[in-house]
């Protein structure tokens, strides 16, 4: 069984030993907890989509107290989840599906996540099959159809993932490369292709200067600039500084 109630005679056996063979998540919940009741089903969704290949296990913290206390429980909902008899992973408290998505994936990916590591097209089709608005295969497959010299095919992927940085970034770049009147623009993401950050981003933050932009190609520009921040992540070096001249050109 996927999902299955454990208690204090059965843990060492359904939970403990188990996870010798199979990863068990453990829901540490009561009846009375809101966000307990929030979060089991999101839980039991993530279990029961990796078809056996792991166990969610449920105690009751009321019925269980001593579990509770073996384990630490302070605040619930508790998930903890055992890999050869030892605490592997662990959170508190009601979180996001795609939040408990990455903690199931973090023992055993889910069918989405294999295909979006296969990375080939019939694989990203089957995702978008299944999921239309699911975000990394719909940008991984605008950015084939880029690269493949298709740019009407990406912006029509695109479509169905706007609001995201690296999605809006790579629209606002296909706008610009369409226009073709910003050799240096062109340049700044030649730059960016070949893996020179610096120099790609000092263009375009350079481009954000100039006096005869319109308010589209601004825009786009600041985009581009962005979704190039947002894969560096928040704390790297050069998105730090980056951010700042962004925020000096625009304001």
């Amino acid at each position: 069984m996927t999902i299955i109630d454990v208690n204090e005679a059965d843990f060492e056996t359904e939970v403990v030993q188990r996870s010798a063979e199979v990863p068990v998540v453990v829901d540490f919940w009561a009846s009375w907890c809101a966000p307990c009741r929030q979060l089991g089903p999101t839980l039991e969704r993530a279990a029961q989509t990796r078809d056996g290949k792991v166990v969610l296990a449920k105690v009751d913290t009321d019925l269980n107290p001593s579990l509770a206390q073996r384990y630490g429980v302070q605040g619930i909902p508790a998930v903890k989840a055992f890999v050869d008899g030892e605490i592997a992973a662990e959170f508190v408290g009601a979180q996001p599906p795609s939040q408990v998505e990455a903690f199931f994936d973090g023992l055993v990916p889910s069918e989405t996540q294999l295909l979006l590591e296969a990375g080939d097209e019939a694989s990203l089709r089957k995702i978008i099959d299944n999921e239309p608005g699911n975000l990394d295969a719909n940008l991984a497959l605008a950015q084939m159809h880029y690269r493949n010299g298709d740019p009407d095919g990406a912006l029509e992927r695109l479509r169905n993932v706007s609001g995201n940085f690296r999605a809006d970034g790579l629209a606002a770049r296909i706008e610009l490369e369409r226009d073709g009147d910003r050799p240096r623009v062109r340049e700044a993401f030649e730059k960016l292709d070949e893996g020179e950050l610096e120099e790609g981003l000092d263009l375009l933050l350079e481009q954000l200067a100039e006096s005869d932009l319109d308010d589209d190609e601004r825009e786009r520009i600041r985009k581009a600039v962005v979704a190039v921040l947002d894969e560096l992540g928040a704390d790297h070096p050069l998105a730090r500084e980056s951010r700042r001249r962004l925020a000096a050109a625009l304001y």
